[in-house]
């Protein structure tokens, strides 16, 4: 919506942290979708003065400039793709995080925001994105090779949070190589654990925090079509997901890397770069209870260990009459949410309807039941991971995460 600009104020433009301008943009935003979702276009007006969140009050108010028009078409998307390629995005979280994320990471540009989530959603429909929830890791397996291998070999996984509450993802860089799976294997399983991170991340909670363990690294690790693939990732398909990343015991030899690494970085992202020299310096960051005890300063006698597919484990994504009983009850909320949303974008534009602060209550009231509802759907369209079937689950059956530590 702004041609320039317009930071977020720390502590801001979160699900209920927003202020009243952020508030508005983000009417904004799904004023669009919808307007999208009717029709395949979207005009907006675009606005020409920045700095004017928390801004004094002798700043003039954003002025009006004109206007901009989004076709569907344009991105490549239709009108069918749109609604099923937004709610299957959200999953169980609430509907106006999904937004906010990209209107944070467009710096609260509303068409440029949009512009961004819909190219989102042609990647996720392009490069079938539901494929890693719905085929369990044998078929992903059968059909991406070398995909299971880096599950097996423990190249990377998730354990435990930091002390900000943000799950962890560990990387053991030395691990990889490139001709031990094909290109897309390794992309694959990259958004296998992002799916399953998103699952991990709870209210109020909306980033991870990566380690990049550069024990023992040489040149032979070194990727770079796959290091490009995650910047993509985390800049254009998961905006604002990074809340750091370690880049733990980096040996000289990498340094020549990081040079040619560094240009590709965005701004914001190359800001939540951390470089740690000794296991004492991760405890920072990751309680010294939360962190694994391969790490001298770490005290949790967590090992990890892949435990294949079990027989069975999915056998109710067979069961295609609960599946879409259940999809329905999921829908029919879904529909709540947005005819509330609708009535929340005008409320204030229409003489004698219900105050915002009422329609707001029920918004809130309706994601609850949305997210109920998701999660009982879920085993029905999702295939069990590692973090459903281990001897103390992660991941339970109402979409919480619950971490076991050992010390």
């Amino acid at each position: 919506m702004a041609k320039t600009d317009i930071p977020t104020p720390p502590g801001t433009g979160l699900v209920g942290k927003l202020l009243p301008e952020q508030k508005e943009l983000l009417k904004q935003m799904w004023a669009e979708i919808f307007q999208l979702a009717d029709s395949g276009t979207a005009t907006t007006a675009t606005v020409k003065k920045s700095g004017w969140f928390g801004s004094s009050k002798s700043t003039p108010a954003p002025v009006e400039a004109g206007t901009t028009r989004v076709n569907l078409a344009d991105i490549g998307l239709s009108v069918e793709q749109l609604r099923p390629a937004l709610w299957n995005n959200i999953l169980g979280d609430h509907p106006d995080s999904l937004l906010l994320r990209f209107l944070r990471a467009r710096k609260w540009n509303v068409t440029n925001g949009l512009n961004m989530i819909l190219k989102a959603f042609k990647w996720r429909l392009e490069d079938d994105i539901e494929e890693v929830k719905s085929k369990s890791e044998e078929e992903l397996n059968a059909k991406y090779r070398g995909f299971k291998l880096q599950m097996e070999m423990g190249k990377s996984y998730l354990h435990g949070t930091d002390k900000n509450g943000r799950p962890v993802v560990y990387i053991n860089v030395r691990m990889h190589k490139p001709a031990d799976q094909d290109q897309k294997a390794l992309e694959k399983f990259t958004i296998y654990v992002m799916e399953m991170g998103r699952l991990m991340i709870q209210p109020p909670v909306e980033t991870a925090c990566l380690v990049f363990d550069m024990t023992g690294f040489s040149l032979a690790n070194m990727d770079y079509n796959f290091v490009k693939f995650l910047v993509q990732c985390f800049e254009a398909y998961y905006p604002e997901s990074l809340g750091i990343l370690l880049i733990h015991k980096a040996p000289f030899v990498f340094w020549g890397v990081w040079k040619i690494i560094e240009p590709w970085l965005d701004p914001v992202v190359a800001s939540k770069i951390r470089f740690t020299r000794s296991d004492a310096e991760m405890t920072e960051i990751i309680d010294a209870n939360h962190l694994p005890n391969k790490y001298d300063s770490g005290k949790d006698q967590f090992k990890y260990e892949y435990i294949p597919v079990v027989a069975g484990e999915n056998d109710r994504m067979k069961d295609t009459e609960t599946k879409e009983r259940l999809l329905e009850e999921w829908k029919a909320i879904m529909w709540k949410f947005e005819a509330l949303t609708r009535e929340w974008i005008t409320c204030k534009k229409v003489e004698g309807a219900r105050s915002e602060e009422v329609i707001e209550d029920e918004r809130l009231a309706i994601t609850k039941e949305l997210r109920v509802a998701y999660f009982k759907l879920d085993p029905y369209i999702r295939a069990r991971s590692l973090y459903h079937r281990s001897e103390h689950p992660v991941l339970q059956a109402d979409g919480t995460a619950i971490w076991t530590y050992q010390n």
